[in-house]
């Protein structure tokens, strides 16, 4: 992936510094250069790789894949309040909310522009962009409701991030003249491997490192945030009649206790119901990935970022 970050990173440069100045794409360019993995964009020129095109060949596509990717987050911050992206100042805070949303408007046009060239292309990015936007809605209702199920958050998680993965490696195989069956099939790779690495988020959240995280321990259960942890052990909860997460999420968010919540996710077997459900999304991705008819040296970029994302402890 290296190779490919770097053909990533210098188109960006190319474009950030192509940009014309002034209020409303001062943001884009700050926002695109905050660090960042480029998973999305590298997953476009992998695909694309696969399918025997050439990844120079899908830059503007991978381009387009992240200015989109990077126009949710900047969004997506306004509606969670959140002061900080990577690390620095969310644009939202170092400008204005009103700002923030002109130009994260603006960012998606540039995507769509991108985007636009190729028909097939336009039509897929399209299709899953709006997804995309679905299942954010779908997360912000979720906070409203106290019957959330986990089979709901599954369908949630597919759209919010799953997809956009999946898009990214239809994008790629559409550059590369892939067939509508090897498109389903990397794209079902994508959507498997995106949910596991959501759930491998979820429980980092609550179970990882603080030090290698850079987050607070539990902090999305402190919040009382609906994941894959917090539903399930509501489930289990009722089904073992017992209540500490209740009582803790009845208590202000400040004073939860979160190890007591940490332990009765253990001794409900929540955390390995959820490490299996991620090894079974990433045993379906396999399968996806094993099932497409190219030699397989073109498949072990894919499998090497594969078993990078769910190894992760950060």
């Amino acid at each position: 992936m290296t190779q490919h970050r770097k053909l990533i990173d210098g188109h960006i440069t190319v474009w950030v510094n192509a940009l014309p100045k002034g209020g409303l794409y001062a943001p884009m360019a700050y926002l695109m250069g905050l660090p960042a993995k480029r998973v999305r964009p590298a997953l476009v020129l992998m695909a694309c790789e696969l399918f025997g095109g050439r990844a120079e060949d899908a830059l503007d596509e991978a381009l387009g894949i992240e200015l989109f990717h990077n126009f949710t987050l900047m969004h997506d911050d306004i509606m969670d309040a959140a002061p900080l992206r990577r690390g620095q100042p969310t644009v939202h805070e170092k400008w204005n909310v009103n700002t923030a949303i002109l130009s994260g408007d603006a960012m998606l046009v540039k995507a769509y522009q991108l985007m636009a060239k190729r028909p097939d292309v336009s039509a897929i990015f399209s299709k899953y962009a709006l997804e995309v936007c679905e299942g954010q809605q779908l997360d912000m209702e979720f906070e409203r409701r106290d019957d959330v199920t986990t089979a709901e958050y599954t369908a949630m998680i597919r759209q919010k991030t799953a997809v956009l993965l999946a898009c990214a490696l239809r994008v790629g195989a559409a550059v590369a003249g892939a067939s509508k069956e090897d498109s389903d099939r990397i794209g079902a790779f994508g959507e498997h491997t995106g949910l596991a690495f959501q759930l491998r988020d979820d429980l980092l959240d609550a179970f990882g490192d603080p030090a290698k995280t850079g987050k607070q321990q539990g902090g999305d259960l402190r919040a009382g945030k609906k994941t894959f942890l917090l539903i399930r052990g509501l489930e289990l909860s009722a089904t073992n009649k017992r209540n500490e997460l209740q009582k803790e999420l009845a208590k202000p968010a400040d004073q939860r206790d979160v190890p007591r919540m940490l332990q009765a996710l253990e001794e409900l077997g929540v955390r390995d119901e959820a490490e299996r459900a991620i090894q079974a999304e990433d045993r379906k991705a396999v399968e996806a990935l094993n099932a497409i008819a190219v030699p397989v040296e073109r498949k072990q970029a894919l499998r090497v970022l594969s078993a990078q994302l769910m190894a992760r402890s950060y």
